[in-house]
């Protein structure tokens, strides 16, 4: 299916067109064929001669309903401009035409309706000089009366070389803007849109993108007629399960979750400026008005806050209308949907010249270029195309991308900052893992244990990053009380020291922590340390009495005291050397 939106002055017979056209009566509410005009949105749809399906939204002319007109028109790639002959070009058709700019659209027909009442020659030629510098100059005009049937014939074959002329849509995204919610008595929650990109099928599950909220869709509709599947360009009615009618409304717009940036703040460059843009303009964009503030950077970029967060991609175009003449007064295009924050004084400055080089359509170089490291997650949902293998000028870890040189901006610093961290803590040369992530701005932990992998001389284990020679440095006072203490338990195993002596030594936790580490010490219980082959001597000369034993016999055989004795026995028990027959007595563990 191909979707058409109507565009010019009120009264000047686009309904009427399109209801010649197709046999539908675009205007669907009471009160707009009582005014004879359009206020709401209207849909009507045909089958050209080839067989192809095509849709019409017919928009309101009237400058009291341009809300309802932009909705009407910002999902859709083309457009029937109509002037009617008896009159010309007017106020709102040229309203329309700065909206069609707005949003980039180059693809249309000139109907000049009212054949029969005017000058048709004299009509395309004063619409030929409107047009002119526009994305629109240069398109068929065609003079047609719903009246008596001139140049139907000839609107409809337009109408053809137009749809064929149209661009494939993009198929591996999905967004539909909502623009009409109602409910179905036994069918439920039904909503109405222009589905510009994507594929939809009965029981896909979509993300309501203001709520968060889950649905799926129950049934399908297009033209009238029921479908399992369909893919854009297509106007559609999805019956939905999960939601009410009081959830949803016009603006809000049902994505499939993961393939867009749900965002309040974007980056934004100013197009087709035709006046000055207020602090706080409202912004459009598919069937979506929301208010938002302004923040110009110069006179080309800015930045806007939007009062709720919307599904977007780069490129996205987006309309800014001044909410109180209601006139539209520059479109924009998003160049980014993840702005960064601008706290220096001056940032905005530099975030105008970074702006002035920033494609108009999402790029993977360009975004990597200038994020450094970016998760690709993130690339996708801000509509940049990721490459099916990776190139020689970025790193892959997970699921982040970063370019080589801030890799190896990362290496030299981590290697500078373990060295620093060593000369720092002479007695905890390894640098924690997550003191390596904050001092090197690392967007995420698991970026260090590949950094280490490419520097030779460094390792990382449970302890942190460290060189793999590094060693815990003492102080000369200390290596000599610990070669004491060493040499007292070599010569007496279980005669440890008390926890005077060891502090009068000066052998603190933190020292006999680094001693227990190189394995000179093995650690029983608080400031208890033994030599590590102080372990299998116990439990050969626990071997030598009647079993099983008592921890008295235990403390007797061992030459020690029982502040030792029970948790050295304690520690036997875990190493599985030993084991408790009863409560006060144990044995050996017979050998496994």
């Amino acid at each position: 299916m191909h979707v058409i939106a109507t565009a010019g002055h009120v009264d000047h017979g686009k309904s009427t067109l399109i209801r010649a056209l197709t046999g539908i009566e675009p205007d669907r509410l009471d009160e707009e064929r009582r005014r004879g005009m359009t206020i709401d949105l209207g849909y009507a749809w045909t089958t050209l001669s080839d067989g192809t399906p095509v849709a019409f939204v017919d928009v309101p002319g009237h400058q009291r309903f341009v809300t309802n007109m932009l909705a009407g028109i910002g999902p859709v790639p083309a457009v029937l401009l109509v002037v009617a002959a008896d009159e010309g070009w007017s106020r709102q058709t040229t309203e329309h035409l700065a909206a069609l700019e707005a949003l980039g659209v180059s693809r249309g027909i000139l109907a000049v309706t009212r054949a029969d009442l005017g000058d048709v020659d004299l009509a395309v030629e004063e619409a030929r000089d409107y047009l002119a510098g526009t994305g629109l100059e240069g398109i068929e005009a065609v003079g047609v009366s719903a009246v008596t049937g001139r140049g139907l014939t000839e609107v409809r074959a337009a109408i053809e070389r137009l749809v064929a002329a149209l661009p494939t849509p993009n198929l591996d995204v999905t967004r539909l803007w909502v623009d009409r919610v109602f409910t179905i008595r036994g069918a439920g929650t039904v909503v109405t849109g222009t589905l510009g990109c994507g594929r939809l099928a009965v029981g896909d599950e979509l993300v309501v993108a203001a709520s968060g909220e889950t649905v799926h869709i129950r049934g399908i509709e297009t033209m009238k007629t029921a479908h399992d599947s369909v893919d854009a360009v297509a106007r559609v009615a999805l019956n939905l399960r999960g939601t009410t009618r009081a959830t949803l409304g016009r603006g809000d717009a049902l994505v499939r979750p993961g393939q867009w940036t749900h965002t309040d703040l974007i980056d934004v460059r100013l197009t087709n400026v035709t006046g000055r843009v207020p602090a706080h303009p409202i912004v459009h964009v598919g069937s979506a008005a929301v208010s938002a503030r302004f923040r110009p950077f110069d006179e080309q970029s800015a930045r806007l806050h939007l009062a709720q967060r919307l599904p977007l991609h780069i490129g996205d175009r987006v309309i800014l209308r001044d909410p109180g003449p209601q006139h539209v007064v520059a479109g924009a295009v998003v160049l980014d949907v993840l702005p960064p924050a601008l706290a220096r004084r001056g940032s905005a400055m530099v975030r105008a010249r970074e702006m002035g080089a920033m494609p108009e359509a999402a790029d993977l170089h360009s975004e990597l270029s200038r994020r450094r490291a970016v998760r690709r997650s993130t690339l996708s949902a801000a509509g940049v195309a990721l490459p099916a293998t990776e190139t020689s000028s970025v790193v892959a870890v997970g699921d982040w991308l970063v370019v080589e040189p801030q890799w190896a901006d990362w290496t030299g610093a981590l290697q500078e900052a373990v060295k620093a961290w060593a000369k720092a803590h002479p007695l905890q040369p390894a640098m924690p893992a997550g003191a390596v992530s904050h001092a090197l701005g690392l967007p995420d932990a698991s970026f260090v244990a590949p950094l280490v992998a490419g520097v030779a001389d460094l390792t990382v284990d449970g302890d942190g990053v460290h060189a793999r020679d590094s060693a815990a440095v003492l102080p000369a006072e200390i290596r000599s009380a610990l070669d004491d203490l060493a040499e007292r338990l070599t010569t007496r195993p279980f005669d440890v020291p008390e926890a005077h002596e060891l502090a009068s030594a000066g052998l603190t936790d933190r020292y006999l922590a680094v001693a227990t580490k190189r394995g000179d010490l093995v650690r029983v219980a608080h400031g208890i340390y033994l030599r590590p082959s102080a372990l299998a001597r116990a439990v050969e000369l626990l071997a030598q009495l009647p079993q099983p034993f008592t921890v008295s016999e235990a403390r007797q055989a061992l030459g020690t005291t029982r502040r030792v004795a029970v948790p050295l026995l304690e520690l036997l028990d875990r190493q599985r050397a030993t084991r408790r027959v009863d409560d006060q007595r144990r044995e050996i563990a017979p050998a496994r």
